[in-house]
């Protein structure tokens, strides 16, 4: 595999896991809206937000990975095209992850869940 900088291998460990995690709470939070509150008319906007938020972080834990997958094929250095791809989609994702993690506080305090 052609080797990543210490540095950017634990900030992609680090976003993998924070994207995960941010896939876990919109999950979890949808389960207990539904089973708290169910599906209405009041609930369907967030239950929307809540698959959307879920997808977003599904989508850039896919990139990643692939992105990660396809450097660990390159042998025996990474281009430095594939080295930009992937310095581009952690600049995004650092980006994304704390508008998405206030949009899960957002509703959690929205609807008082816990």
């Amino acid at each position: 595999m052609a080797k990543l900088s210490p540095e950017i291998r634990a900030t992609l460990s680090q976003q993998k896991e924070q994207l995960l995690t941010l896939i876990d709470k919109a999950k979890s939070l949808e389960f207990i809206l539904l089973d708290s509150v169910g599906e209405n008319q009041e609930t369907i906007s967030t239950l929307e937000q809540l698959t959307e938020i879920a997808e977003q972080a599904r989508t850039k834990l896919s990139q990643l990975s692939t992105l990660h997958l396809r450097i660990a094929e390159v042998q025996p250095t990474i281009s430095n095209d594939l080295l930009k791809l992937m310095n581009e989609a952690i600049a995004n994702i650092e980006s994304r992850i704390p508008a998405l993690e206030r949009s899960l506080e957002e509703i959690k305090l929205d609807w008082r869940l816990k």
